[in-house]
């Protein structure tokens, strides 16, 4: 019995870890479409709030063998913007 308890928790783990990372993820999306909009705007082009999420999404990632996300650059966010 003790075994499956432990496989419980495991998986509630895991399933609490998968929330915050779509949670992060989403609140990733929303920084930046707001760097872009800036970026479109012509404001400075700064990726520092998107970094801070990104890392902490790669924490839990690297945790829970869940995907990487890259780190944005305001370059990659410039080139979008003039690729569109």
């Amino acid at each position: 019995m003790a075994v499956h308890l432990q496989i419980a928790e495991q998986v509630k783990k895991h399933r609490e870890a998968q929330k915050q990372f779509l949670a992060l993820d989403a609140q990733r999306e929303r920084a930046i479409d707001a760097v872009f909009e800036n970026a479109k705007a012509g404001k400075p082009v700064e990726t520092t709030e998107i970094n801070q999420i990104t890392q902490t999404m790669n924490q839990i990632a690297m945790q829970f063998q869940f995907p990487p996300r890259k780190l944005v650059t305001p370059e990659m966010v410039v080139n979008l913007l003039n690729n569109k």
